[in-house]
């Protein structure tokens, strides 16, 4: 009989390992169909801990187990943790998915965990790989015990929340090793009335289609471009997945210009890598219908980081998708962190169908989509916000596009 929820996954890991573990988490969490459970995060005052992780185990359809030279020697807690997964185990079908060890570091399993197939979450140029092995992996169990995929389950059930437009038919495409969404050429609505900064709301009209990354740029994937080009730059552990940060407008432009040399031949002709203008950015971010957010009109907190959302810093790219996603398939256009553009900062509205992209070094960029500091007005899709270019912060980060060639 096919059930309708999402799939039940326990995080089982020693407590040294809380950052990537919590890492892979919000991961997991952001997919959609996954239903992780994690102490710090189910956990609440009061309940008695080994009774809900009992019946968080029971109740699992898989069991992550997290290894690291901490956990598989270190003696209390995550043992007895792990006795219990094991005496779950043996009631489950031979053939089922139920525990996946996962290494976090070059260790040796445990001799009673030797029966199944680990995977490796490191080093960190092969974790994205290694991530999507354990989705394969989880999406198995998934199928074996005839879950309805959890995405399909929300037009039916109106508490869940309604999805962007797009429900989940985006398509996604790989150029330079990251993932893109198309945005159709057309008119759409810049600007608000409402918004000081961003008024008179005028008709805008961009004649090409073109790409905007899924998601904001990570610590991971900008990593890949300073080892090439010899910078210091180094991901910490467990910060591969959020967005990199304190990078100027030129640092921004170095990776833009790091990946045409690399990729460009792989690109649409006469189609390039770069930094969005502002009217790419707002079409990508609220579609056709002038929406307030990419959501739609009405704010959620539990849709994107900002001040509402109490998180209080950064959070790992795509946490808040589908449901934050705009109509296009674009994670994160609202709060997280700043974004970069290549248009100046000038007054609405433009002379020019697609805004100007040349500077001097006096002239202000404009800067679009909030950050977790920020209120939830300076995240709508109209908002602009503006720095010079050798400015950087803690909160200012960069997605890009594949236009035509300017």
């Amino acid at each position: 009989m096919t059930e309708t929820r999402k799939l039940r996954v326990f995080l089982c890991h020693s407590s040294q390992d809380k950052p990537i573990v919590r890492e892979l988490y919000q991961r997991l969490n952001a997919e959609g169909w996954i239903d992780p459970w994690l102490d710090e995060e189910k956990l609440l005052p009061g309940q008695n801990w080994d009774m809900e992780i009992e019946k968080a185990v029971e109740t699992a359809d898989a069991v992550i187990v997290c290894l690291s030279n901490t956990s598989v020697t270190k003696e209390g807690y995550v043992q007895r943790e792990l006795k219990f997964v094991l005496d779950i185990a043996l009631e489950k079908p031979e053939e089922a998915i139920f525990i996946i060890p996962l290494r976090l570091e070059d260790c040796n399993p445990p001799r009673r965990l030797r029966l199944w197939q680990y995977a490796d979450y490191f080093p960190a140029s092969g974790r994205e790989v290694a991530y999507k092995r354990l989705l394969a992996s989880l999406k198995l169990r998934q199928d074996s015990l005839d879950i309805q995929i959890y995405a399909n389950i929300l037009n039916k059930n109106a508490s869940v929340g309604e999805l962007p437009d797009n429900k989940l038919g985006v398509k996604t495409i790989s150029f330079g090793k990251m993932e893109y969404v198309q945005v159709p050429a057309g008119k759409f609505l810049m600007g608000s009335d409402d918004i000081e900064i961003a008024s008179p709301q005028f008709e805008m009209d961009l004649p090409y289609d073109f790409w905007i990354g899924k998601t904001l740029i990570t610590n991971e994937q900008y990593e890949r471009f300073a080892i090439d080009d010899g910078f210091s730059f180094r991901t910490k552990n467990g910060m591969e997945s959020l967005p990199v940060v304190d990078v100027r407008w030129q640092d921004a432009q170095d990776f833009v210009r790091w990946l045409n040399k690399i990729y460009q031949a792989d690109l649409p002709l006469g189609y390039v890598f770069d930094l969005p203008l502002e009217s790419e950015w707002e079409k990508a971010s609220r579609g056709t219908d002038g929406r307030i957010y990419p959501w739609g009109d009405e704010f959620d907190r539990e849709k994107c980081n900002v001040h509402e959302s109490g998180k209080g810093n950064i959070t790992p790219v795509g946490m808040y998708a589908p449901y934050g996603d705009s109509p296009y398939g674009a994670s994160d256009m609202a709060g997280d962190v700043w974004e970069w553009t290549r248009s100046v900062y000038r007054k609405y509205p433009y002379a020019e169908s697609i805004g100007q992209t040349k500077h001097n070094v006096t002239d202000l960029l404009v800067l679009k989509g909030g950050s977790f500091f920020n209120l939830a007005k300076n995240a709508r899709c109209a908002f602009r916000n503006r720095a010079r270019a050798e400015n950087s912060s803690d909160n200012l980060g960069f997605r890009l596009v594949i236009s035509p060639k300017k």
